[in-house]
């Protein structure tokens, strides 16, 4: 007996249609997701299940191997490692998320602020491990630098708050400082070198919204590189330099027991990382002038929206 074969139709045969088998199980993430309880808080029920959604669609677009699953167990087993034997001191989870840019854009979304004029308030910045709630209170002109910093040069450091809708300077605001030595450490991380609070200080701004002081001019410095933020940097062929600058924390009592606060990175014009920050920090941008060969001065207007919703 003889068959002949059926004509073929678009170029395909019967035996070679397939249909599509999907790769993983795409009822998984969904379960794990039904499986919170019934106490779950509403909002904890949002994050977790975005989180759970995202981190399976992660592994999946990847193809994340086992080998990279347990390094990546391992990074973070490290991490807390590091936080614990160092008594609470080496806080590599703050700079991993530096790193990967979450910390900036969790700020950026908090404390996002539109005035109603053309004048932008001076951006945010995250605060960072090194502020310290016990930063001494000096006199405007007062200097915050109590332990010598060779090669430092001694820098004036002047501006002025003002309301970011009037354009009027803000009396009585607080301008808290702080920023590393010379050697790139900050004074809670070198004892035998610095007296505590060192490079540190808070000052009340005068009748005009102006302060001024003297400090050490910032210098670039690098990143610890011996933990997990030093492996992550590596592996994305990244520097460890974070730019020179220096931290400032606004502050203003608008209403009794309510403080209004903006933190911000002053990043120095001359410092070659400055576009290259490893810790990904928004920053604002200075002017500077140059007086004589041991004195720098460093003028910047800080912009603080008094607004309220």
């Amino acid at each position: 007996m003889s068959t002949t074969a059926k004509p073929q139709q678009n170029g395909d045969t019967t035996e070679n249609k397939t249909s599509h088998v999907p790769s993983f199980d795409q009822a998984f993430t969904e379960n794990c997701i039904k499986a919170f309880g019934p106490k779950t808080s509403p909002r904890s029920r949002e994050v977790f299940s975005s989180l759970f959604r995202h981190i399976h669609e992660f592994a999946r677009e990847v193809n994340l191997t086992m080998d990279e699953w347990m390094a990546g167990q391992e990074l973070l087993n490290r991490t807390g490692e590091m936080w614990a034997n160092s008594n609470h001191k080496r806080n590599e989870m703050h700079r991993l998320s530096d790193i990967f840019g979450l910390e900036s854009l969790v700020d950026e979304m908090a404390h996002k602020s539109m005035a109603e004029t053309d004048e932008v308030p001076t951006s945010s910045a995250i605060l960072g491990p090194f502020w310290s709630p016990n930063a001494p209170w000096r006199e405007l002109g007062a200097s915050i630098i109590d332990s010598p910093a060779p090669g430092g040069l001694v820098t004036l450091c002047h501006g002025k708050v003002i309301d970011a809708v009037s354009g009027e300077g803000i009396p009585g605001a607080v301008v808290d400082f702080w920023q590393a030595s010379t050697n790139g450490k900050y004074d809670f991380q070198d004892p035998d070198n610095q007296a505590d609070n060192n490079l540190r200080g808070k000052f009340k701004c005068d009748k005009n919204g102006e302060y001024h002081f003297y400090c050490l001019r910032p210098t670039a410095y690098s990143l610890p590189t011996d933990g997990p933020a030093g492996v992550i940097l590596n592996l994305l062929d990244r520097h460890p330099m974070r730019p020179a600058h220096i931290h400032v924390m606004v502050s203003l009592a608008v209403q009794l027991a309510v403080i209004c606060i903006q933190q911000a990175n002053i990043r120095f014009s001359r410092s070659r990382e400055k576009d290259t920050d490893p810790a990904q920090r928004k920053s604002t941008p200075t002017m500077t002038l140059t007086l004589p060969p041991t004195l720098f001065s460093l003028s910047r207007m800080i912009l603080l929206s008094t607004s309220r919703s």
